[in-house]
């Protein structure tokens, strides 16, 4: 599947534009990844950008992200595809072996989290944001209150990355589509 498709696939099952910039934010930050761990650019990015196509048709535990593989698989989708997006939810019981699927843990509720810090900064931009401030908001409990900070501090921990680290970095990835995530600033 290539970006084109899965961009297609994202917008014909996802209307919320809320949900179709976060896909951006976490396809931007498996793009940064594939680079630096040397896995192919396109098939991390194309993860990142479908891993929750089908949340807003079936958002229930029982549905997200069964339902979305029952579709990929219908339409030919590659099971490296597939198993990524179906071990990013921990209750589905798929193990995150590859790096791949590592990442895309990694980068879901980070991505989410970055976004909401950058919504409460004066310019609403992601240039106000940095590792500092998302460490801030997340001991804030009542702050985007269903990201998970486990899966945050986990998914870094996977990755053998510095939390910090790993915040700094997937900043810096969503900051080359912060046009498209309407967080470049007023």
């Amino acid at each position: 599947m290539d970006r084109s498709a899965a961009w297609c696939l994202l917008t014909e099952f996802t209307q919320s534009e809320s949900l179709r910039k976060h896909a951006l934010a976490v396809e931007a930050c498996m793009r940064a990844y594939a680079r630096k761990f040397e896995g192919d650019e396109e098939t991390w990015g194309v993860v990142g950008l479908i891993h929750d196509f089908d949340y807003e048709k079936y958002p229930s535990l029982e549905d997200h992200p069964y339902k979305g593989n029952e579709i990929l698989k219908e339409r030919g989708c590659p099971e490296d595809i597939r198993r990524a997006i179906m071990s990013h939810a921990e209750y589905t019981g798929v193990t995150r072996e590859s790096q791949m699927e590592k990442t895309l843990f990694a980068c879901d509720e980070l991505a989410g989290f970055i976004t909401a810090t950058a919504l409460i900064k004066p310019n609403k931009s992601l240039a106000e944001v940095d590792a500092k401030s998302v460490r801030k908001r997340m001991k804030d409990k009542a702050f985007a209150r269903s990201v998970s900070r486990d899966d945050i501090i986990n998914g870094a921990a996977a990755l053998g990355v510095e939390l910090d680290e790993h915040i700094t970095f997937c900043i810096e990835a969503m900051k080359s589509v912060a046009g498209e995530l309407g967080l470049e600033g007023k």
